[in-house]
This record gives structure tokens, sequence and C-alpha cells, in this order.
């Protein structure tokens, strides 16, 4: 294992728990190779802690382990995933919910990986070559501590991955596989690009549409992938759901998202075009909705206009806003990790500021409890949901 010196400040920040390693850490930068297992050791050449070499984004590895007496073997990956199965026991004895983080990165001491639950299929996500170069230990850990695995499928989100998404072994799942959240079926596809066709991370918005927010409601689902939001408003009550997306295959998986839960698709509008230009539409057309829900991607690129949430939330906001009524609800959301929690408020408040229009904190959303997290690395807790009432005069 090499030995790598780092300096002062990141020795602290180690020692206080914060989990990710950055190329100015070192005092050497040349000796970093992508995929070692390192100790890490202070200007006295005193043991701080074992990390990984692995680029992702700014981050240059993480920390494994404070433990000197640790050895990084697939006992000690082993140990990790039992004690994130015990975190989760509730989510496995909940029969209405079959699909949840089961692992996630550095909140359950392994950055770059997460495991996603689907109805007994495990579905892991490398974020580096670095942590893919352990792949196969890391499996064979996963495997004995978690040995009653129905399949196990990968999907590799780094630049120059060997594939984006492949089934690894075990059975193969049913395509789709139907699986539960909160009582609501979905249709998920393990084996199609980065994407399952579900974000699990919004699961506690949904509930809340489904169970206090859809009755009775006309919702407006913007940027709305397969549905999933209007599917727990329909659930709920609403009486019409509007999804727009842009991507063309949306609309079969919405339609599907609906008919798996019994719903009639053809009760709801399915649009593929520009969330923009609908707006623009709805507004000439003097259409209001009483709920509207917008989880943009954090980046976006089309034929007309590129989108990027820390530039153009505001301006999605206030287009938005022109077609919410008086007293209706809008969900404003995002996963962007180097977007501050106040900041993009800052971006939501700042929207009905310029328009004049007031309205009212009502609730606020973070990851669900599934998706453990490192208080001392608070990029990792990515996700931000407001939700506001719009003042009814």
């Amino acid at each position: 294992m090499n030995v790598l010196k780092i300096k002062e400040l990141a020795t602290k920040r180690i020692k206080n728990g914060f989990p990710v390693l950055e190329e100015l850490d070192f005092v050497n930068k040349d000796h970093l190779v992508e995929g070692d297992f390192v100790k890490l050791v202070d200007k006295h050449n005193k043991f701080v802690a074992y990390g990984y070499i692995g680029d992702e984004r700014k981050t240059a590895g993480y920390v494994l382990s404070l433990d000197e007496s640790d050895d990084l073997d697939y006992a000690f990956f082993d140990r990790r995933f039992r004690i994130a199965r015990e975190k989760r026991t509730a989510f496995y004895a909940d029969d209405k919910t079959t699909a949840f983080r089961f692992f996630n990165g550095d909140g359950d001491g392994i950055g770059g990986l997460t495991i996603d639950y689907y109805e007994g299929y495990y579905v892991f996500s490398w974020y580096s070559a670095g942590i893919y170069m352990h792949r196969d230990m890391i499996i064979k850990a996963f495997k004995v501590a978690i040995p009653d695995f129905k399949g196990i499928y990968e999907k590799c989100r780094y630049p120059d991955a060997p594939h984006k998404s492949r089934f690894v072994e075990g059975e193969m799942a049913e395509e789709p596989l139907v699986i539960s959240e909160n009582g609501i079926h979905y249709n998920v596809y393990l084996n199609e690009g980065w994407m399952t066709g579900l974000f699990l991370d919004q699961r506690n918005v949904r509930n809340k549409i489904m169970e206090e927010w859809g009755l009775g409601k006309t919702v407006l689902n913007a940027f709305s992938y397969t549905g999933a939001f209007s599917v727990a408003a329909a659930m709920g009550g609403a009486l019409k759901t509007v999804n727009v997306d842009v991507a063309n295959r949306s609309k079969d998986r919405t339609k599907e998202q609906f008919e798996v839960n019994g719903l009639d698709s053809d009760q709801h509008e399915i649009r593929v075009m520009d969330v923009f230009s609908y707006l623009d539409y709805a507004q000439k057309h003097k259409l209001q909705f009483d709920l509207i829900v917008l989880d943009p991607p954090t980046f976006a690129r089309t034929k007309k206009r590129t989108f990027s949430v820390d530039k153009d939330y505001t301006e999605l906001v206030k287009d938005a806003v022109q077609v919410l009524a008086p007293g209706g609800l809008i969900i404003t959301s995002t996963n962007a990790w180097n977007v501050s929690r106040d900041d993009f408020f800052d971006s939501v408040n700042l929207a009905f500021e310029d328009m004049n229009v007031d309205a009212y904190l009502v609730d606020e959303f973070k990851l669900p409890e599934d998706f453990a997290v490192n208080k001392q690395h608070p990029e990792s807790d990515y996700l931000k949901v407001f939700v506001l009432e719009r003042a009814k005069s």
C-alpha cells in the first residue's frame, strides 16, 4: 500500500470525519495512481487514515477508515454492507415499499459507490475508475454479506467506462420490473443506461402528493421523465395531470406508469416538448394549475436552449408562477450538489419577489432516510425541495 503525506489542513479535516480527498491535500501529487489504496500520514509521518484514489468531479479519492488496524480487504467491505443492511431493516420489512437505497456512498463509508435495491435485485453504481478497479473484491464481499440477492446489475458513471449498464450475475429481472413505493406500483428497467425510470430520492415527496396534495387538483409535472409525480397525484385523487418532457421515450414510459396502477393514461395529458415552450403555451391559453412540480435536470441542452440550475432556475419559476392558480402549490426541487440549500431557496424566492407575488413556504424535503449522508460532507446531502403556496390574493 502506498504511503501519501497530506497537508496539515487536510489532516484536521480528515480526522474530523471529512470523507473526501482533494488534489491539494497531498504534499506530492506525483504519487497519485487511480485505484490505489493509500495510507495517509501527517507531516510527522503519523497515521491519519486509509483511503483510495479515484477521480470523480473535483474529488481525488475518498477516506475509507480512520482505524489503523483495518485491512482494506473483502472482510472490510463485508462489514460495511452488513452495517448498511442493519440500518435499513425497516425498509426490508415494509411490503408497501420494495425499492430503496441500500448503500449511499460516503454516507455508508465507501465514497464513489451506491447500491439500490429493487424487489430483491441490487444495482451497483460506480462513480470513478478508481473504485471500479476494486469491483471484484467489493462484489465478492457483498455476496457474502447479502447472500439472498436475486440478481446484481451495475452502472458505470465515469468517463471512458467499459459500459454504461450491464447484468452481472444471479437471475435477470423482468423488463420492466414492477416495484412498489408507498403502495403505488412503478415500472423500472434495471439495464437501460444509467437510469431505471424512477428517482428513489423523491419517495417522500411523492408520498406527500398522494396523501395530501393531489386530491381534486389539476397538476403540471414539468420535466416529467416517466411521470412518477403525476401517478402519485392521480392515485391521490387528482382530476388531471399534464406531463411535459423533451425526451421522446417519456411518453410511452409515462403511459406505462399510469396503466400499471390501473389508471387510464388517456385521461392524462403527455406532451413531448420543451418545458419553457409549454409554459409559454399555457400562459397564452390562460391555463392554470393547482399543483406544479419543477424537478429539472441539473443541466440540460435542447435545440432551443441550454438550462442549468445555478443560472436559470429563477426564470423557470417565474414562468411557472404565471400559470399557478391563486392558492396553488409549487414544488421546486434540485439535486445539484454544487448549489447550497440557501442559494437554491434564494433563487426560488427571487422569482416571487421579481413578480411581486406573495408565497409561503409550506414544506421542505431533503434526502429520505435510506440515503445515509456524512454530516461532515454537506455536499453529499444534495437534494433540496421547497414547497410554496401562492397567496390567494
